[in-house]
Protein backbone atom coordinates (compact mmCIF):
# COMPACT_ATOMS: atom_id res chain seq x y z
CA UNK A 1 0.00 0.00 0.00
CA UNK A 2 1.34 3.42 -0.92
CA UNK A 3 2.53 5.97 1.60
CA UNK A 4 -0.11 8.68 1.24
CA UNK A 5 2.27 11.30 2.58
CA UNK A 6 4.15 10.97 -0.70
CA UNK A 7 2.98 11.97 -4.20
CA UNK A 8 0.76 9.45 -5.90
CA UNK A 9 -2.85 8.40 -6.07
CA UNK A 10 -5.01 5.45 -5.18
CA UNK A 11 -6.33 2.98 -7.73
CA UNK A 12 -9.97 3.32 -8.76
CA UNK A 13 -12.52 0.74 -7.62
CA UNK A 14 -15.96 -0.05 -9.08
CA UNK A 15 -18.40 -2.94 -9.39
CA UNK A 16 -20.25 -2.41 -12.67
CA UNK A 17 -17.83 -1.22 -15.36
CA UNK A 18 -14.60 0.68 -15.81
CA UNK A 19 -12.47 2.43 -18.43
CA UNK A 20 -8.86 3.60 -18.20
CA UNK A 21 -7.29 5.78 -20.90
CA UNK A 22 -4.55 8.37 -21.30
CA UNK A 23 -7.00 11.32 -21.45
CA UNK A 24 -9.96 12.24 -19.22
CA UNK A 25 -12.17 13.11 -22.20
CA UNK A 26 -11.63 9.65 -23.66
CA UNK A 27 -12.24 7.90 -20.34
CA UNK A 28 -15.45 9.90 -19.83
CA UNK A 29 -16.65 9.16 -23.38
CA UNK A 30 -16.06 5.45 -22.77
CA UNK A 31 -17.99 5.58 -19.48
CA UNK A 32 -20.86 7.44 -21.18
CA UNK A 33 -20.97 4.75 -23.86
CA UNK A 34 -21.08 2.02 -21.22
CA UNK A 35 -23.83 3.77 -19.27
CA UNK A 36 -26.01 4.16 -22.35
CA UNK A 37 -25.98 0.50 -23.36
CA UNK A 38 -22.69 0.09 -25.16
CA UNK A 39 -20.31 -2.71 -24.29
CA UNK A 40 -16.53 -2.83 -23.84
CA UNK A 41 -15.90 -2.91 -27.59
CA UNK A 42 -18.10 0.12 -28.23
CA UNK A 43 -16.46 1.99 -25.37
CA UNK A 44 -12.94 1.17 -26.60
CA UNK A 45 -13.68 2.38 -30.13
CA UNK A 46 -15.31 5.51 -28.74
CA UNK A 47 -12.28 6.25 -26.57
CA UNK A 48 -9.80 5.56 -29.38
CA UNK A 49 -11.66 7.92 -31.71
CA UNK A 50 -11.65 10.66 -29.07
CA UNK A 51 -7.93 10.14 -28.44
CA UNK A 52 -7.31 10.56 -32.17
CA UNK A 53 -8.69 14.07 -31.79
CA UNK A 54 -7.52 15.26 -28.38
CA UNK A 55 -4.13 13.48 -28.29
CA UNK A 56 -3.00 14.02 -31.90
CA UNK A 57 0.69 13.40 -31.30
CA UNK A 58 -0.11 9.83 -30.22
CA UNK A 59 -2.79 8.54 -32.55
CA UNK A 60 -5.02 9.27 -35.51
CA UNK A 61 -7.41 7.56 -37.89
CA UNK A 62 -4.35 7.60 -40.14
CA UNK A 63 -2.77 4.93 -37.93
CA UNK A 64 -3.02 1.32 -36.80
CA UNK A 65 -4.43 -0.71 -33.95
CA UNK A 66 -4.27 -4.08 -32.22
CA UNK A 67 -6.68 -5.46 -29.63
CA UNK A 68 -7.20 -8.43 -27.35
CA UNK A 69 -10.84 -9.07 -26.47
CA UNK A 70 -12.39 -11.53 -24.06
CA UNK A 71 -16.18 -11.72 -24.23
CA UNK A 72 -17.62 -12.43 -20.80
CA UNK A 73 -14.50 -14.09 -19.45
CA UNK A 74 -14.15 -16.41 -22.43
CA UNK A 75 -11.28 -17.12 -24.78
CA UNK A 76 -9.16 -14.17 -25.86
CA UNK A 77 -9.68 -12.97 -29.43
CA UNK A 78 -6.86 -11.05 -31.11
CA UNK A 79 -7.23 -8.62 -33.99
CA UNK A 80 -4.44 -7.15 -36.12
CA UNK A 81 -5.38 -3.76 -37.52
CA UNK A 82 -1.90 -2.78 -38.65
CA UNK A 83 -1.50 -1.31 -42.12
CA UNK A 84 0.39 -2.64 -45.11
CA UNK A 85 2.85 -1.20 -47.58
CA UNK A 86 1.45 -0.23 -51.00
CA UNK A 87 1.35 -2.92 -53.69
CA UNK A 88 4.03 -1.02 -55.62
CA UNK A 89 6.50 -1.03 -52.71
CA UNK A 90 9.02 -3.43 -54.26
CA UNK A 91 12.42 -3.40 -52.61
CA UNK A 92 14.03 -3.00 -56.03
CA UNK A 93 12.28 0.35 -56.47
CA UNK A 94 14.02 1.66 -53.33
CA UNK A 95 17.37 0.12 -54.29
CA UNK A 96 17.25 1.77 -57.71
CA UNK A 97 16.96 5.11 -55.95
CA UNK A 98 19.92 4.23 -53.70
CA UNK A 99 17.79 4.35 -50.56
CA UNK A 100 19.18 2.35 -47.65
CA UNK A 101 16.45 3.28 -45.18
CA UNK A 102 13.01 4.88 -45.16
CA UNK A 103 12.95 8.37 -43.71
CA UNK A 104 10.51 8.81 -40.83
CA UNK A 105 8.92 11.87 -42.48
CA UNK A 106 8.79 10.39 -45.97
CA UNK A 107 5.54 9.34 -47.70
CA UNK A 108 7.19 5.92 -48.04
CA UNK A 109 6.98 5.63 -44.25
CA UNK A 110 3.18 5.78 -44.50
CA UNK A 111 1.51 2.37 -44.55
CA UNK A 112 -2.16 2.29 -45.50
CA UNK A 113 -3.99 3.08 -42.23
CA UNK A 114 -5.51 -0.02 -40.69
CA UNK A 115 -7.34 1.16 -37.58
CA UNK A 116 -10.67 2.06 -39.21
CA UNK A 117 -10.88 -1.42 -40.73
CA UNK A 118 -10.26 -2.93 -37.29
CA UNK A 119 -12.79 -0.66 -35.60
CA UNK A 120 -15.42 -1.62 -38.15
CA UNK A 121 -14.71 -5.34 -37.86
CA UNK A 122 -14.83 -5.30 -34.05
CA UNK A 123 -17.99 -3.19 -34.10
CA UNK A 124 -19.75 -5.50 -36.56
CA UNK A 125 -18.77 -8.70 -34.78
CA UNK A 126 -18.83 -7.78 -31.11
CA UNK A 127 -20.30 -4.30 -30.56
CA UNK A 128 -23.73 -3.42 -29.24
CA UNK A 129 -23.86 -0.01 -30.91
CA UNK A 130 -22.90 0.88 -34.47
CA UNK A 131 -19.81 2.78 -35.51
CA UNK A 132 -21.88 5.95 -35.95
CA UNK A 133 -22.66 6.08 -32.23
CA UNK A 134 -19.05 5.37 -31.30
CA UNK A 135 -17.72 8.28 -33.36
CA UNK A 136 -20.11 10.99 -32.17
CA UNK A 137 -18.05 12.17 -29.15
CA UNK A 138 -14.92 12.51 -31.30
CA UNK A 139 -16.86 14.42 -33.97
CA UNK A 140 -18.22 16.85 -31.38
CA UNK A 141 -14.78 17.51 -29.89
CA UNK A 142 -13.16 18.02 -33.30
CA UNK A 143 -15.90 20.47 -34.32
CA UNK A 144 -16.49 22.33 -31.06
CA UNK A 145 -12.91 22.28 -29.86
CA UNK A 146 -11.08 20.73 -26.92
CA UNK A 147 -8.68 22.14 -24.34
CA UNK A 148 -5.11 20.92 -24.72
CA UNK A 149 -3.83 19.03 -21.68
CA UNK A 150 -0.45 19.57 -20.04
CA UNK A 151 1.51 16.45 -21.06
CA UNK A 152 0.13 16.72 -24.59
CA UNK A 153 1.08 20.41 -24.79
CA UNK A 154 4.64 19.54 -23.83
CA UNK A 155 4.88 16.84 -26.52
CA UNK A 156 3.28 19.20 -29.04
CA UNK A 157 5.89 21.88 -28.38
CA UNK A 158 8.77 19.38 -28.69
CA UNK A 159 7.53 18.49 -32.18
CA UNK A 160 6.99 22.00 -33.52
CA UNK A 161 9.95 21.78 -35.89
CA UNK A 162 8.65 18.52 -37.33
CA UNK A 163 5.20 20.00 -37.87
CA UNK A 164 6.70 23.05 -39.56
CA UNK A 165 8.06 20.80 -42.32
CA UNK A 166 4.59 20.12 -43.77
CA UNK A 167 2.39 23.06 -44.74
CA UNK A 168 -0.83 21.30 -43.81
CA UNK A 169 0.44 20.13 -40.42
CA UNK A 170 1.73 23.61 -39.78
CA UNK A 171 -1.68 25.16 -40.45
CA UNK A 172 -3.64 22.65 -38.35
CA UNK A 173 -1.27 21.96 -35.48
CA UNK A 174 0.66 25.21 -35.18
CA UNK A 175 -2.08 27.86 -35.10
CA UNK A 176 -0.57 31.34 -34.98
CA UNK A 177 2.78 29.74 -35.80
CA UNK A 178 3.30 27.87 -32.54
CA UNK A 179 2.13 24.85 -30.60
CA UNK A 180 -0.89 25.42 -28.35
CA UNK A 181 -0.28 25.93 -24.68
CA UNK A 182 -1.93 23.84 -21.99
CA UNK A 183 -5.50 25.05 -21.64
CA UNK A 184 -5.71 26.47 -25.17
CA UNK A 185 -8.71 25.43 -27.26
CA UNK A 186 -7.95 23.55 -30.48
CA UNK A 187 -10.19 22.46 -33.37
CA UNK A 188 -9.85 19.95 -36.22
CA UNK A 189 -12.73 20.78 -38.56
CA UNK A 190 -11.55 18.80 -41.60
CA UNK A 191 -11.04 15.72 -39.42
CA UNK A 192 -14.57 16.16 -38.03
CA UNK A 193 -15.96 15.99 -41.58
CA UNK A 194 -14.06 12.77 -42.29
CA UNK A 195 -15.20 11.23 -39.02
CA UNK A 196 -18.77 12.17 -39.91
CA UNK A 197 -18.33 10.53 -43.31
CA UNK A 198 -17.15 7.32 -41.63
CA UNK A 199 -20.05 7.53 -39.17
CA UNK A 200 -22.49 7.79 -42.09
CA UNK A 201 -20.94 5.20 -44.42
CA UNK A 202 -18.80 3.00 -42.20
CA UNK A 203 -15.24 2.02 -43.10
CA UNK A 204 -16.06 2.24 -46.80
CA UNK A 205 -16.35 6.00 -46.29
CA UNK A 206 -12.67 6.04 -45.41
CA UNK A 207 -11.22 3.43 -47.78
CA UNK A 208 -13.25 4.21 -50.89
CA UNK A 209 -14.73 7.27 -52.55
CA UNK A 210 -13.91 10.91 -52.04
CA UNK A 211 -11.93 10.64 -48.79
CA UNK A 212 -9.69 7.89 -50.14
CA UNK A 213 -9.16 9.81 -53.40
CA UNK A 214 -8.04 12.86 -51.49
CA UNK A 215 -5.65 10.92 -49.26
CA UNK A 216 -4.15 9.03 -52.19
CA UNK A 217 -3.74 12.23 -54.22
CA UNK A 218 -2.01 13.87 -51.28
CA UNK A 219 0.39 10.98 -50.65
CA UNK A 220 1.18 10.55 -54.34
CA UNK A 221 1.77 14.28 -54.58
CA UNK A 222 4.46 13.82 -51.95
CA UNK A 223 6.01 10.98 -53.98
CA UNK A 224 4.23 8.04 -52.34
CA UNK A 225 3.33 4.79 -54.13
CA UNK A 226 -0.19 4.51 -52.69
CA UNK A 227 -3.21 3.75 -54.89
CA UNK A 228 -6.98 3.62 -54.47
CA UNK A 229 -6.77 -0.17 -54.65
CA UNK A 230 -4.34 -0.22 -51.71
CA UNK A 231 -6.96 1.56 -49.64
CA UNK A 232 -9.97 -0.37 -50.94
CA UNK A 233 -8.41 -3.77 -50.19
CA UNK A 234 -7.36 -2.93 -46.62
CA UNK A 235 -8.66 -5.38 -44.03
CA UNK A 236 -8.07 -6.19 -40.39
CA UNK A 237 -7.39 -9.82 -39.50
CA UNK A 238 -8.25 -12.02 -36.56
CA UNK A 239 -5.10 -13.83 -35.47
CA UNK A 240 -4.23 -16.49 -32.91
CA UNK A 241 -2.90 -14.93 -29.69
CA UNK A 242 0.35 -16.17 -28.16
CA UNK A 243 1.11 -16.55 -24.47
CA UNK A 244 3.44 -17.74 -21.76
CA UNK A 245 3.11 -18.63 -18.09
CA UNK A 246 4.58 -16.40 -15.40
CA UNK A 247 4.14 -17.17 -11.69
CA UNK A 248 0.97 -19.15 -12.40
CA UNK A 249 -0.61 -16.48 -14.62
CA UNK A 250 -0.96 -16.65 -18.39
CA UNK A 251 0.33 -13.54 -20.14
CA UNK A 252 -1.39 -13.15 -23.52
CA UNK A 253 -0.12 -11.05 -26.44
CA UNK A 254 -0.87 -10.54 -30.12
CA UNK A 255 1.46 -12.54 -32.40
CA UNK A 256 3.98 -11.08 -34.87
CA UNK A 257 4.16 -8.72 -36.73
CA UNK A 258 3.72 -7.08 -33.31
CA UNK A 259 6.44 -7.25 -30.68
CA UNK A 260 4.32 -8.98 -28.04
CA UNK A 261 6.55 -12.01 -28.56
CA UNK A 262 9.45 -9.93 -27.23
CA UNK A 263 7.58 -9.22 -24.00
CA UNK A 264 6.92 -12.95 -23.62
CA UNK A 265 10.58 -13.75 -24.24
CA UNK A 266 11.59 -11.36 -21.44
CA UNK A 267 9.00 -12.92 -19.12
CA UNK A 268 10.43 -16.35 -19.92
CA UNK A 269 13.96 -15.26 -19.08
CA UNK A 270 13.01 -13.54 -15.82
CA UNK A 271 10.83 -16.34 -14.46
CA UNK A 272 14.02 -18.28 -13.83
CA UNK A 273 15.08 -15.74 -11.17
CA UNK A 274 13.67 -15.09 -7.71
CA UNK A 275 12.76 -11.46 -8.30
CA UNK A 276 10.66 -11.37 -5.13
CA UNK A 277 13.85 -11.61 -3.06
CA UNK A 278 15.28 -8.52 -4.77
CA UNK A 279 14.58 -4.83 -4.13
CA UNK A 280 11.99 -3.80 -6.75
CA UNK A 281 13.99 -0.63 -7.46
CA UNK A 282 17.40 -2.07 -6.67
CA UNK A 283 20.46 -2.74 -8.78
CA UNK A 284 20.01 -6.51 -9.03
CA UNK A 285 16.42 -6.49 -10.30
CA UNK A 286 16.99 -3.67 -12.80
CA UNK A 287 20.20 -5.30 -14.06
CA UNK A 288 18.40 -8.58 -14.77
CA UNK A 289 15.57 -6.73 -16.53
CA UNK A 290 18.07 -4.79 -18.64
CA UNK A 291 20.06 -7.88 -19.67
CA UNK A 292 16.90 -9.83 -20.55
CA UNK A 293 15.75 -6.83 -22.59
CA UNK A 294 19.02 -6.65 -24.50
CA UNK A 295 18.82 -10.32 -25.48
CA UNK A 296 15.16 -10.15 -26.48
CA UNK A 297 15.61 -6.97 -28.51
CA UNK A 298 18.55 -8.55 -30.29
CA UNK A 299 16.11 -11.24 -31.44
CA UNK A 300 13.52 -8.60 -32.32
CA UNK A 301 15.88 -6.91 -34.75
CA UNK A 302 16.79 -10.22 -36.35
CA UNK A 303 13.48 -12.07 -36.62
CA UNK A 304 10.37 -9.93 -36.13
CA UNK A 305 8.40 -9.45 -39.34
CA UNK A 306 5.07 -10.11 -41.05
CA UNK A 307 4.63 -13.89 -40.62
CA UNK A 308 2.58 -14.10 -43.83
CA UNK A 309 5.66 -13.07 -45.81
CA UNK A 310 8.58 -14.21 -43.65
CA UNK A 311 9.38 -17.05 -41.29
CA UNK A 312 9.23 -15.94 -37.65
CA UNK A 313 10.45 -18.71 -35.28
CA UNK A 314 7.77 -18.13 -32.63
CA UNK A 315 7.93 -21.59 -31.05
CA UNK A 316 11.71 -21.49 -30.75
CA UNK A 317 11.84 -17.99 -29.28
CA UNK A 318 9.21 -18.88 -26.66
CA UNK A 319 10.53 -22.32 -25.75
CA UNK A 320 11.64 -23.14 -22.21
CA UNK A 321 14.96 -24.46 -23.50
CA UNK A 322 15.70 -21.21 -25.30
CA UNK A 323 14.87 -19.15 -22.19
CA UNK A 324 17.22 -21.33 -20.13
CA UNK A 325 19.98 -20.89 -22.70
CA UNK A 326 19.54 -17.12 -22.58
CA UNK A 327 19.74 -17.13 -18.79
CA UNK A 328 23.11 -18.88 -19.06
CA UNK A 329 24.38 -15.91 -21.07
CA UNK A 330 23.43 -13.42 -18.35
CA UNK A 331 26.01 -12.62 -15.67
CA UNK A 332 24.39 -11.28 -12.49
CA UNK A 333 27.62 -9.43 -11.65
CA UNK A 334 28.21 -7.50 -14.86
CA UNK A 335 26.59 -6.35 -18.08
CA UNK A 336 27.31 -8.30 -21.26
CA UNK A 337 30.05 -6.43 -23.13
CA UNK A 338 28.83 -7.96 -26.40
CA UNK A 339 25.71 -9.87 -27.37
CA UNK A 340 25.91 -13.27 -29.08
CA UNK A 341 24.49 -13.54 -32.57
CA UNK A 342 20.66 -13.47 -32.76
CA UNK A 343 18.99 -16.80 -32.19
CA UNK A 344 22.15 -18.46 -30.94
CA UNK A 345 22.09 -20.22 -27.59
CA UNK A 346 24.93 -20.78 -25.16
CA UNK A 347 25.98 -24.32 -25.87
CA UNK A 348 29.37 -23.73 -24.27
CA UNK A 349 9.21 -0.91 -29.20
CA UNK A 350 0.94 5.38 -28.83
CA UNK A 351 -2.35 5.40 -26.98
CA UNK A 352 -3.41 2.45 -24.91
CA UNK A 353 -6.72 1.87 -23.14
CA UNK A 354 -8.53 -0.80 -21.12
CA UNK A 355 -12.28 -1.33 -20.71
CA UNK A 356 -14.28 -3.88 -18.72
CA UNK A 357 -18.08 -3.76 -18.86
CA UNK A 358 -20.86 -5.05 -16.60
CA UNK A 359 -20.91 -8.41 -18.40
CA UNK A 360 -17.14 -8.69 -17.86
CA UNK A 361 -16.35 -8.29 -21.51
CA UNK A 362 -12.75 -7.11 -21.30
CA UNK A 363 -10.73 -5.39 -24.01
CA UNK A 364 -7.10 -4.39 -24.21
CA UNK A 365 -6.82 -1.86 -27.04
CA UNK A 366 -3.97 0.12 -28.57
CA UNK A 367 -3.95 2.68 -31.39
CA UNK A 368 -0.88 4.40 -32.83
CA UNK A 369 0.77 6.49 -35.52
CA UNK A 370 4.27 5.42 -34.29
CA UNK A 371 6.46 8.50 -33.70
CA UNK A 372 5.05 11.68 -32.21
CA UNK A 373 2.69 13.11 -34.86
CA UNK A 374 3.57 10.11 -37.03
CA UNK A 375 5.07 11.12 -40.35
CA UNK A 376 4.11 14.73 -39.78
CA UNK A 377 2.24 14.53 -43.10
CA UNK A 378 -1.39 15.64 -43.05
CA UNK A 379 -3.97 15.82 -45.81
CA UNK A 380 -5.68 19.18 -45.32
CA UNK A 381 -8.91 18.14 -47.07
CA UNK A 382 -9.59 15.13 -44.86
CA UNK A 383 -7.68 16.25 -41.78
CA UNK A 384 -5.99 12.83 -41.62
CA UNK A 385 -2.54 12.78 -40.03
CA UNK A 386 -0.60 9.81 -41.38
CA UNK A 387 1.50 7.23 -39.54
CA UNK A 388 5.16 6.56 -40.24
CA UNK A 389 5.10 2.87 -39.38
CA UNK A 390 6.73 1.92 -42.71
CA UNK A 391 10.00 3.44 -41.52
CA UNK A 392 10.42 0.20 -39.55
CA UNK A 393 10.94 -1.74 -42.79
CA UNK A 394 14.44 -2.76 -43.82
CA UNK A 395 15.65 -2.23 -47.37
CA UNK A 396 17.56 -5.49 -47.51
CA UNK A 397 16.16 -8.48 -49.42
CA UNK A 398 17.86 -10.88 -47.01
CA UNK A 399 16.13 -9.43 -43.93
CA UNK A 400 12.74 -10.88 -42.85
CA UNK A 401 11.43 -7.34 -42.27
CA UNK A 402 12.37 -6.15 -45.76
CA UNK A 403 9.76 -3.95 -47.40
CA UNK A 404 7.51 -5.75 -49.89
CA UNK A 405 4.12 -5.26 -51.55
CA UNK A 406 1.16 -5.48 -49.16
CA UNK A 407 3.46 -6.42 -46.29
CA UNK A 408 3.03 -5.33 -42.69
CA UNK A 409 6.14 -3.93 -40.97
CA UNK A 410 7.54 -5.00 -37.64
CA UNK A 411 5.26 -3.30 -35.13
CA UNK A 412 5.91 -1.89 -31.68
CA UNK A 413 2.36 -1.46 -30.36
CA UNK A 414 1.08 -4.32 -28.19
CA UNK A 415 -1.98 -4.82 -25.99
CA UNK A 416 -1.65 -7.26 -23.12
CA UNK A 417 -4.05 -9.52 -21.21
CA UNK A 418 -3.39 -11.44 -18.00
CA UNK A 419 -5.33 -14.65 -17.31
CA UNK A 420 -5.71 -16.82 -14.23
CA UNK A 421 -7.44 -20.22 -14.16
CA UNK A 422 -8.50 -19.75 -17.77
CA UNK A 423 -10.23 -16.40 -17.25
CA UNK A 424 -8.94 -12.90 -18.02
CA UNK A 425 -8.09 -11.01 -14.85
CA UNK A 426 -6.47 -7.90 -16.29
CA UNK A 427 -6.36 -6.12 -19.64
CA UNK A 428 -3.20 -4.01 -19.49
CA UNK A 429 -0.76 -2.14 -21.64
CA UNK A 430 2.17 0.25 -21.48
CA UNK A 431 2.60 2.46 -24.54
CA UNK A 432 5.87 4.09 -25.48
CA UNK A 433 7.19 2.87 -28.83
CA UNK A 434 10.10 0.48 -28.45
CA UNK A 435 9.71 0.45 -24.66
CA UNK A 436 6.38 -1.38 -24.71
CA UNK A 437 7.46 -5.01 -24.19
CA UNK A 438 9.71 -3.93 -21.32
CA UNK A 439 6.84 -1.90 -19.91
CA UNK A 440 4.59 -4.96 -19.97
CA UNK A 441 7.18 -6.97 -18.06
CA UNK A 442 8.06 -4.25 -15.56
CA UNK A 443 4.40 -3.54 -14.80
CA UNK A 444 3.31 -7.18 -14.52
CA UNK A 445 6.29 -8.23 -12.40
CA UNK A 446 5.63 -5.27 -10.10
CA UNK A 447 2.24 -6.87 -9.45
CA UNK A 448 3.13 -10.56 -9.48
CA UNK A 449 6.53 -10.45 -7.78
CA UNK A 450 6.12 -7.41 -5.51
CA UNK A 451 2.38 -7.37 -4.74
CA UNK A 452 1.89 -3.78 -5.92
CA UNK A 453 -1.62 -2.63 -6.81
CA UNK A 454 -2.25 -1.55 -10.41
CA UNK A 455 -1.63 2.13 -9.70
CA UNK A 456 1.59 1.53 -7.75
CA UNK A 457 2.80 -0.78 -10.51
CA UNK A 458 2.23 1.95 -13.10
CA UNK A 459 3.73 4.69 -10.92
CA UNK A 460 6.98 2.84 -10.21
CA UNK A 461 10.16 4.29 -11.83
CA UNK A 462 11.46 2.61 -14.98
CA UNK A 463 14.67 1.84 -16.86
CA UNK A 464 15.09 0.84 -20.49
CA UNK A 465 18.07 -0.89 -22.10
CA UNK A 466 18.04 0.26 -25.73
CA UNK A 467 20.56 1.28 -28.39
CA UNK A 468 23.54 0.33 -26.20
CA UNK A 469 22.42 2.58 -23.36
CA UNK A 470 20.46 2.11 -20.15
CA UNK A 471 17.96 4.95 -19.88
CA UNK A 472 16.83 5.64 -16.30
CA UNK A 473 13.98 7.82 -15.13
CA UNK A 474 14.61 10.43 -12.43
CA UNK A 475 12.76 8.24 -9.94
CA UNK A 476 15.72 5.82 -9.91
CA UNK A 477 17.96 6.71 -6.97
CA UNK A 478 21.43 8.08 -7.90
CA UNK A 479 23.17 5.29 -5.97
CA UNK A 480 21.21 2.68 -7.93
CA UNK A 481 22.09 4.35 -11.23
CA UNK A 482 25.73 4.42 -10.18
CA UNK A 483 25.57 0.77 -9.19
CA UNK A 484 24.21 -0.15 -12.60
CA UNK A 485 27.00 1.88 -14.18
CA UNK A 486 29.56 -0.05 -12.12
CA UNK A 487 28.20 -3.29 -13.63
CA UNK A 488 29.09 -2.00 -17.09
CA UNK A 489 25.84 -0.38 -18.21
CA UNK A 490 26.08 2.93 -20.09
CA UNK A 491 23.59 4.70 -17.83
CA UNK A 492 21.97 7.88 -19.16
CA UNK A 493 19.13 10.04 -17.91
CA UNK A 494 15.97 9.40 -19.95
CA UNK A 495 15.06 12.45 -22.02
CA UNK A 496 11.36 11.90 -21.34
CA UNK A 497 9.18 9.64 -19.23
CA UNK A 498 9.31 5.99 -20.32
CA UNK A 499 5.92 4.99 -21.64
CA UNK A 500 2.48 5.36 -20.14
CA UNK A 501 -0.01 2.66 -19.28
CA UNK A 502 -3.46 1.68 -18.12
CA UNK A 503 -4.84 -1.47 -16.51
CA UNK A 504 -8.03 -2.85 -14.99
CA UNK A 505 -7.87 -5.82 -12.63
CA UNK A 506 -10.93 -8.07 -12.34
CA UNK A 507 -11.76 -9.84 -9.10
CA UNK A 508 -14.15 -12.58 -10.20
CA UNK A 509 -14.99 -13.59 -6.62
CA UNK A 510 -16.04 -10.17 -5.28
CA UNK A 511 -17.05 -8.56 -8.58
CA UNK A 512 -14.80 -5.55 -7.89
CA UNK A 513 -12.84 -3.86 -10.68
CA UNK A 514 -9.62 -2.02 -9.81
CA UNK A 515 -8.12 0.36 -12.34
CA UNK A 516 -5.03 2.49 -12.71
CA UNK A 517 -3.77 5.14 -15.12
CA UNK A 518 -0.17 6.18 -15.65
CA UNK A 519 0.87 9.55 -14.16
CA UNK A 520 3.22 9.99 -17.11
CA UNK A 521 0.14 10.86 -19.18
CA UNK A 522 -2.87 13.13 -18.66
CA UNK A 523 -5.39 10.33 -18.24
CA UNK A 524 -7.41 8.59 -15.58
CA UNK A 525 -9.41 5.50 -14.75
CA UNK A 526 -13.12 5.83 -13.96
CA UNK A 527 -15.74 3.30 -12.99
CA UNK A 528 -19.23 3.02 -11.58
Amino acid sequence: MRDNQLPGRSPVHATEAMAATSHPAATLAAIDMLRTGGNAVDAAITAAAVLGVVEPHSTSIGGDCFALYSPGGGDVIAINGSGKAPAAAEVGWFQEKNLTLIDFQSPHAVVVPGCIAAWQKLSNDYGQKDLDACLQPAIKLAESGYPVYSVIASAWARNAEKLMADENSRQIFLPNGKAPNAGDLHHQLALAKTLRLIADRGAVGFYEGEAAERMVDYLRGKGGLHTMDDFATTEADYVDPISTNYRGYEIVECPPNGQGIIALEIFNILRGYDLRSLDPLGIERLHLEAEATRLAFRDREAFLADPTQAEVPVDHLLSDDYAEDLRRIIDTEKAMPELPAPGETSHADTVYLSVVDEHRNAISFINSIFHSFGSGLLDAQTGVLFNNRGASFAIDPSHPNCIAPRKRPMHTIIPGMMKENGRPVMPFGVMGGHYQPVGHVHFATNILDYDMDVQEALDAPRVFAFANQLQVERGIKPEVAEGLRSLGHDVVQADAALGGGQAIRINWETGVLTGGSDPRKDGCALGY
